[in-house]
């Protein structure tokens, strides 16, 4: 099975290339539309500004990309920011425009829980995945006792349509969407790649529903 990692610059690339490899698949890495399109699915990674991210995808002529695979069912992970630029909107640095996949604005936290008391910014560490559904690609398989995953980010998806929330993580006030899917698309906000036991167990399930044609279910 061929994995393709979508380069438009702005992308942790290696550390997601070789947590790929050591799950046993083929990885190409490329900024070539026409070449990852050829793939049995892409990951969107990301690291840096949503408006910057934005950028890059459009120049690159990367968006056309994205459309296509939302047209073709093409299976499609994006990963932190990767998974932010597939809303509709950011406030990060000002209004920005996302990729409209999800419903959902892209905000900052605000540093101050209901109480009033002061949480960090950023979310930066181990936290919890609460799961509300399961999608396919999960099954009913027994999960790892430790729900735990790495978490680094000041931006959050809020106003998401819980049809599409998998799982989240509490943090500060906030409930932090941590695995979304629409169709064939799906995000997580941490790094499963450096998640320990259980970012591999999500990763490979998400492999494994590709290869058996079931991530879009």
């Amino acid at each position: 099975m061929k994995i393709g990692i979508i380069d438009y610059g702005m992308g942790n690339l290696f550390s997601v290339e070789q947590a790929i490899k050591r799950l046993g698949c083929n990885v190409l890495v490329s900024d070539d539309k026409e070449v990852l399109l050829a793939a049995d699915a892409l990951i969107l990674p990301g690291v840096g500004a949503f408006q910057d991210a934005m950028k890059r995808l459009q120049e690159m002529n990367l968006v056309s990309l994205i459309d296509e695979v939302v047209k073709s069912n093409k299976p499609l992970l994006g990963i932190c920011l990767g998974m932010q630029l597939l809303f509709e909107e950011s406030e990060e640095n000002g209004y920005g425009r996302g990729l409209g996949i999800f419903k959902g604005r892209i905000e900052c936290f605000a540093g101050l829980d209901e109480d009033g008391k002061a949480y960090r910014v950023p979310h930066m560490g181990w936290n919890e995945l609460q799961f509300v559904q399961r999608p396919d690609w999960l099954g009913e398989i027994e999960f790892p006792d430790e729900h735990y995953v790495y978490f680094v980010h000041s931006y959050f998806a809020a106003n998401v349509d819980q049809a599409d929330l998998v799982a989240f993580a509490n943090y500060g006030n906030v409930d932090v969407p941590g695995i979304v899917q629409r169709g064939s698309i799906t995000g997580m906000q941490f790094h499963p790649e450096k998640s320990g036991e259980f970012g591999v167990f999500l990763l490979k399930k998400w492999l494994d529903g590709v290869e058996k044609g079931v991530v879009a279910k």
